[in-house]
């Protein structure tokens, strides 16, 4: 490495965001960018040590410590090349990854770890503006097609690949625009539109056709598909929203995370919208309290949300990495507080939901109550604290509680595809083929929700498994 001893010298040191009085009034990207001086000082913090665990912690395996020494180099073309070697979205890692390569990181054991993610980011960026990362036609064309289903992640990853192994490659997208839940699940403060727009021109470029607009499965069936094209990718996501079954659920005014934000998304675009879902001047209460609970929260905010609260149903998370998650695992159970927390709301740990109430149709209170989990027999169960029922006045409700499995009607039902024990596409393990001869799956359909990272290695390693079917 450029400075052996960096590690020792520099602390970390992130991007500032933009003040909350600022930002709150606006849906621009929150972070300032680091100047070339501390991004080589946070480059140097890199240890080069013997195992770079940080490859461990990467689904899809970034050259990590490489391009931390060609930016400590001020070699920003070498750093561009390395870091497209492994990763076709690197400007889309680099803002929204939780970053489990830090997580992994040899400085993490007993200080903080390299900021990679904001250096990966910064590497992109410089990329784009100078060159180094541009569109790049595949040497050779093999004759054959192949039908990617979904523009998402995993959807625009194996699409990349197939591309550059030479097969003609087309993206359906049923919604009116390309990218999936990163253009309309992503709020624009955490990923700016053009961001995904400037990828999918280069891929454009490139020989992809993408077509908005048409649901397979409604519109055409995947058989039909197969008669035009060799091979098939499934990339539809997991868009089945996980629901809560409780009394007064027909109310008017509770609705599902990503209509909500899905809806701004496309106010934010330009875009009309039906129905608009808007928190201002209302008390709205947020059920789920993880990173789409903490998007919705940073959106009723901007939209003048007179309270904002976020329901957890487990207790608070520690502060620090326990013994149950060691280094280099990803601590799942850690305390984490978003740009969204800086800028309102109030957090509630250990809170059930037990029912809401409505006036004329809308819903006016919800009630809940405390919970604690005590271990039995070797897993925690869940225990209502007596007397701890309490009531709040709300006037909007938003559950941002996850996904359980991909859409069955239409598409899946329709080409009678095998699922798994969740409601997931059943697969092969080694070569994501399907139950039907010619169609593969990738992402969170396959897999189950999860990262956008792991949406990116599943569509990277379906193209694989694709091309050696296509090829054999």
């Amino acid at each position: 490495m450029g400075q052996k001893d960096g590690f020792l010298v520099y602390s970390r040191q992130l991007p500032k965001r933009r003040p909350v009085r600022e930002r709150i009034h606006d849906h621009n990207e929150l972070y300032c960018s680091l100047d070339e001086k501390v991004l080589k000082e946070q480059a140097a913090r890199c240890m080069d040590c013997g195992v770079p665990f940080c490859h461990t912690g990467c689904p899809i395996g970034n050259l990590i410590p490489d391009w931390n020494d060609a930016v400590y180099h001020n070699d920003w073309e070498k750093a561009a090349f390395l870091l497209q070697k492994t990763n076709p979205l690197p400007e889309i890692t680099g803002r929204i990854c939780p970053a489990l390569c830090e997580a992994a990181c040899v400085n993490g054991i007993n200080v903080e770890p390299v900021t990679i993610c904001n250096i990966e980011k910064m590497i992109a960026e410089r990329g784009f503006h100078n060159g180094y990362i541009k569109s790049s036609l595949p040497k050779h064309r093999t004759g054959k097609h192949v039908a990617v289903i979904g523009s998402g992640p995993a959807g625009l990853a194996a699409a990349h690949r197939l591309n550059q192994y030479g097969h003609w490659v087309i993206v359906f997208e049923k919604n009116h625009c390309i990218g999936g839940l990163l253009a309309l699940g992503i709020p624009d403060f955490k990923l700016s539109k053009h961001v995904i727009s400037r990828r999918v021109k280069l891929l454009k470029e490139e020989g992809i056709v993408f077509k908005c607009n048409v649901h397979i499965g409604k519109d055409r069936s995947v058989k039909d598909l197969l008669q035009e094209y060799q091979a098939v990718v499934l990339a539809i996501g997991s868009e089945t929203p996980r629901d809560l079954q409780l009394p007064g659920r027909d109310l008017n005014g509770i609705h599902f995370a990503l209509d909500y934000l899905q809806q701004q998304n496309i106010l934010n675009s330009g875009g009309n919208v039906r129905d608009y879902i808007d928190a201002k001047n209302k008390n709205v209460v947020i059920i789920g309290g993880g990173d789409t609970g903490a998007d919705c929260v940073g959106t009723a905010v901007r939209q003048g949300a007179k309270k904002v609260y976020q329901f957890e149903i487990l207790p608070k998370p520690p502060a620090e990495r326990t013994p149950a998650e060691p280094w280099p695992s990803y601590p799942r159970n850690l305390l984490r507080i978003s740009s969204s927390h800086e800028e309102g709301g109030e957090r509630r740990w250990a809170v059930t939901t037990k029912r809401f109430e409505g006036t004329q149709g809308k819903v006016t209170k919800i009630h809940a109550a405390q919970v604690e989990w005590k271990k039995h027999e070797g897993s925690f169960v869940m225990h209502e604290i007596a007397g701890s029922e309490f009531s709040l006045d709300v006037d909007l409700i938003i559950l941002a509680m996850g996904f359980i499995h991909p859409v069955h009607e239409g598409l899946v039902k329709e080409a009678g595809l095998q699922l798994d024990t969740r409601g997931n596409i059943n697969t092969t393990p080694d070569t994501y083929a399907t139950s039907i001869d010619g169609v593969f799956a990738a992402g969170d359909a396959r897999r189950g929700a999860s990262l956008v990272v792991w949406a990116i290695a599943e569509g990277l390693h379906a193209a694989d498994s694709v091309d050696n079917y296509l090829m054999k």
